[in-house]
């Protein structure tokens, strides 16, 4: 009996602790029931999917959702990110509720609230997306085969490039992480005009550099306002440390008459490709 008793203690512990389920079978390409819409999901790992939904109208991809399910420990989180909504941050939902239906929920959100995922069989999956007092809809999604994956997803862009995305180090959405800096007024402040030219001249021939190597995709001034923003830089890097060690190469942030807040930043891999654009449009030289 009492055997019987730690080993009933030690299962219910271990059911306590487990790690909460992801719904596995959302890998792949979902068609809407009766529209040309769809939602394609990509399992990155065992904690991580990321998806995008979109429509499709005449041979033509318009986005409308960027979507990402990621656990963390014991939680599992749902975001969505919206195309022109919610000033671009992606809404979050947690998980509630993994057996045989898997339900994301954001009580404070205005609409929806709920959203829930149910596989009924093989290659077929009901969504439903509820507000407040039960208000809502629903419908029905079949698996795509692979050879309709393949036309439905990504690929489905008729003026998808691969070589170019490679190159780029697009993922699959065509996006990538960049390290946005906000530069600022520095803590230095020498009125030596000397010093002040040299390390500004200095922080002008960097960028350069930095563009030829290329690793800035972005630069320039910001008007007057009451932060001391100075300026902006993209950095195409994907973390911050290797960002901070680009900016100890600029003598002004070295200098401290500049001083940078640095983010982390999700945007176009082909941020880059402007780049051969501008050098065509200027008549003087900064």
């Amino acid at each position: 009996m009492k055997a019987t008793l730690i080993t009933l203690l030690l299962a219910a512990a271990t059911t306590a602790t487990s790690q909460p389920t992801l719904p596995d079978f959302l890998a792949g390409t979902w068609k809407m029931e009766g529209k040309e819409m769809y939602e394609h999901w990509d399992k990155l790992n065992e904690n991580h999917f990321k998806g995008v939904s979109y429509a499709m109208k005449n041979g033509k991809v318009r986005i409308m959702e960027y979507l990402e399910i990621s656990r963390s420990g014991n939680e599992v989180n749902y975001a969505a990110n919206a195309l022109g909504q919610n000033d671009g941050k992606a809404i979050p939902f947690k998980l509630t509720k993994s057996d045989s239906v898997y339900v994301f929920e954001n009580p404070s959100h205005d609409f929806p609230k709920k959203i829930s995922y149910r596989l009924l069989s093989p290659g077929e999956m009901f969504v439903d997306v509820r507000g407040d007092e039960g208000r809502g809809f629903s419908y029905k999604m079949t698996l795509q085969n692979q050879t309709a994956q393949k036309t439905d997803s990504t690929n489905a862009n008729p003026n998808y490039d691969a070589a170019l995305a490679k190159k780029l180090g697009a993922d699959d959405y065509g996006m990538k992480k960049f390290v946005l800096v906000m530069l600022k007024t520095g803590s230095n402040k020498t009125t030596d005009r000397s010093f002040i030219d040299s390390c500004f001249r200095g922080h002008m021939e960097n960028i350069n550099r930095l563009v030829e190597e290329g690793r800035l995709v972005v630069a320039g001034p910001m008007g007057k306002n009451d932060k001391t923003y100075r300026g902006i830089f993209i950095l195409d890097v994907p973390t911050i440390d290797e960002a901070e060690k680009l900016l100890q190469t600029d003598p002004a942030v070295n200098g401290k008459l500049l001083a940078a807040e640095l983010y982390e930043w999700y945007g176009s891999a082909a941020l880059r490709e402007y780049l051969e654009a501008s050098e065509k449009v200027w008549r003087k030289q900064p």
